[in-house]
């Protein structure tokens, strides 16, 4: 039988390596590295520092950027993981010219950039059109919602909070009277014991105290926030500017990312993070931003009136619509019932209408001498409003009776389940086509479908580089404005590999 050397892995080295050569042109940490220390200008950093003539020298703050963007990309953004890296990681290592920040420098570099990374991603933005990476002929947004530092429990509207405070000072005052009554018995004689059941509820009355203060302390200086219908929304104690969103997965306390992709080399072009779950008006909200971004590289508004903007139907409004229509692109941003119109989806089960509107317009006779329709189980609606506005058109609304509609006969085979009564939104005569329906009719066209159809293969797959092969699961920073520092950090990850991908080798 042949013998073989049993390699020790445990054994420790010494080698004489040299950190420069560490870097390797092609790779992402080349391009961090070669990106920042040369084309990223720093010097707002420098007002933090005061030891131009006393005191220690401090990290560059190239250096802590540098590490902070490998850090990322390398799913590591807590501090300590990072510097632990910088410890023990070769590139790290180099990167940081075996001069490793503590983890407190790094974390308090990354928490208080604040306004000052939007500059920086659009220097590395102002490299990519220099390499020739953008295309500014197609763009398209998408949002991924991200858990935050914060959680659900402590949500809640201001009623509902008092409600959570009062139950907890009850229950503290239920387990307090337990303690009184065990000293009553005279039950405290392994009082010394950390163990002991005294002991336990006193831990117990005091974390529950903790919390009752907590909310306390929220609800003397919190205000109402009101939503877009009029309606309070859900406050959270820990992160304020955070929000309930309803993913996939189930329902997180967190932030919805935004970004707008460029077409030619996916590259990013402008992103924020937002409280809000709904992405009915992200697109208003990110158009600006991406102008002034655009407008940093050189373009004028002209040409991006030549160029095709796209989204999914999440972003389907009339805000989003109207915001892109102002910038003159050419918008195609389809319904959420698109697809059922569509005739080569007309064999597929899951895109045929559920049961909404089973009985349409035609069916229902109108009666002009009491201006009223009757319906096709010969009961009538009635003229509720001369005038409201639905879908961006001014209508008359006609609704039937309640008690009438809700044991129809027919009522299954008119309205959905949920409905309490039938009701008709009659457009009034002479009145332009709205925004929404003239996107109905685009989307409906060979050309719409067509242009739409290259949304997905421009937005999605950074999205998908992100998430899954940089490990982007959640932000860990609270507040607003940190979770769109922590997202531009990443988006300038994504960026600098198309750089290092594309950029270097053109």
């Amino acid at each position: 039988m042949p013998r073989f050397r049993t390699p020790d892995l445990k054994q420790r080295l010494m080698l004489p390596i040299s950190l420069e050569d560490q870097i390797v042109p092609g790779t992402l940490e080349y391009a961090i590295h070669d990106v920042v220390e040369h084309r990223l200008d720093l010097t707002p950093f420098h007002a933090r520092f005061h030891n131009d003539q006393t005191g220690r020298p401090a990290i560059d703050p190239k250096v802590l950027l540098k590490i902070v963007l490998l850090g990322y990309s390398r799913g590591l953004v807590g501090s300590r993981r990072i510097e632990q890296a910088c410890h023990e990681n070769i590139l790290f290592i180099a990167m940081t010219g075996d001069d490793a920040p503590d983890h407190s420098t790094i974390a308090e570099f990354v928490s208080s950039m604040g306004d000052l990374t939007r500059p920086l991603f659009t220097q590395v933005l102002m490299v990519c059109e220099e390499m020739n990476l953008l295309g500014g002929t197609l763009f398209a947004i998408d949002g991924c919602k991200l858990p935050g530092n914060a959680s659900k429990k402590w949500s809640g509207t201001l009623s509902e909070l008092r409600e959570k405070q009062a139950s907890l000072e009850k229950k503290i005052e239920r387990i307090m009277a337990e303690h009184q009554e065990a000293d009553r018995k005279d039950l405290q004689s392994n009082k010394d014991d950390d163990d002991s059941p005294q002991n336990h509820r006193k831990r117990q009355i005091d974390r529950l105290q903790q919390q009752a203060d907590k909310i306390s302390r929220f609800l003397a200086d919190a205000k109402e926030r009101m939503g877009k219908q009029n309606k309070e929304i859900k406050s959270n104690i820990t992160d304020p500017d955070s929000a309930k969103m309803k993913t996939s997965h189930g329902t997180i306390q967190g932030f919805n990312a935004q970004a707008v992709v460029d077409h030619k080399h996916q590259i990013i072009v402008a992103g924020a993070a937002s409280g809000e779950g709904q992405d009915q008006a992200h697109a208003a909200m990110m158009l600006p931003i991406m102008a002034k971004n655009l407008k940093a590289l050189g373009y004028r508004k002209t040409a991006l009136r030549k160029a095709a903007f796209l989204a999914d139907s999440g972003y389907f409004s009339i805000t989003n619509l109207e915001a892109c229509s102002a910038t003159g692109m050419n918008t195609v941003i389809p319904d959420p019932h698109f697809r059922m119109r569509d005739v080569r989806l007309a064999g597929q089960k899951k895109y045929q209408p559920k049961g909404r509107g089973k009985f349409a317009l035609q069916q229902f006779r109108y009666d002009g001498s009491s201006d009223t329709y009757i319906c096709p189980a010969g009961e009538r609606l009635r003229s509720y409003a001369k005038q409201t506005l639905f879908g961006g058109r001014r209508c008359r609304m006609y609704v039937g009776r309640s008690e009438i509609c809700g044991s129809c006969r027919l009522r299954t085979e008119c309205m959905i389940r949920q409905a309490r009564r039938r009701t008709l939104m009659i457009p009034l005569p002479n009145q332009k086509l709205p925004i929404t329906d003239l996107m109905r009719q685009k989307i409906d066209t060979t050309e719409g479908r067509r242009l739409y159809e290259r949304r997905m293969g421009t937005v999605e797959p950074v999205f998908a580089n992100l998430v899954e092969n940089k490990r982007l699961k959640r932000f860990t920073l609270r507040g607003l404005l940190k979770a769109t520092t922590q997202w531009l950090l990443w988006c300038m990850v994504h960026n600098l590999e198309k750089i290092g991908n594309y950029g270097y080798a053109s």
